[in-house]
């Protein structure tokens, strides 16, 4: 099973076609944020919690628990790789909870080193199905497993999570778009806004 994630290791292809695309980004944040005023991320004027937690890994931070155990639940329905893994769990949670290809393939690996999940294929069209074990395994622990979706108990979190994906594309096209004077006042109504969301967290 060695090579299962390895074109997205830190030295695999995948990898470094995104460093090298990275390094060419231009002047004005395009790269590390909003520009002068805004920190790594989001941007410090924001505060925790709306830097690193919004990035490609999704704005849920799964444990590996987590994603062993949604794993398991969703090859208990259907065999699948590890990209439609990551895709179904995106669709299932309505964008909230994207893991990352590092934490679903040591995953993967983990389960197949357990003898819960066997390879079926080879490359890239390898799938992953539970094995008899896995099989038993999966029944003995549903509520355990069923408790892997429950992103949300309110059922808040895909609200939230696409409010705030609207307002990061409205902060994209100030960093690429707007005027010095622009930015200048978009700062002013975003400190106002920090300030609001603290005095909701407050109360």
């Amino acid at each position: 099973m060695r090579g299962i994630h390895d074109k997205f290791s830190d030295n695999g292809p995948e990898r470094g076609r995104f460093e090298r695309g990275r390094s060419r980004r231009g002047p004005h944040g395009h790269g590390g944020g909003f520009g002068k005023g805004f920190g790594a991320g989001f941007g410090a004027g924001f505060g925790p919690g709306f830097g690193p937690g919004f990035g490609p890994g999704g704005p849920r931070r799964a444990n590996r628990g987590d994603v062993r155990a949604a794993i398991l639940s969703l090859l208990a329905e259907a065999p699948s790789n590890g990209y439609g893994l990551i895709k179904t769990i995106a669709e299932k949670t309505s964008g909230a909870w994207r893991p990352s290809p590092g934490s679903v393939y040591p995953t993967l690996q983990q389960l197949v080193d357990e003898e819960l999940i066997t390879p079926v294929g080879e490359g890239r069209r390898t799938e992953f199905t539970l094995t008899d074990a896995g099989t038993a395994y999966v029944a003995e622990h549903a509520e355990e497993l069923g408790n892997a979706w429950n992103t949300d108990p309110e059922g808040t979190g895909p609200a939230f999570h696409q409010s705030v994906g609207k307002l990061m594309g409205v902060i994209h096209q100030f960093r690429v778009a707007a005027t010095d004077e622009q930015r200048l006042a978009a700062v002013e109504k975003i400190d106002e806004a920090r300030r609001a969301l603290y005095l909701i967290l407050a109360e």
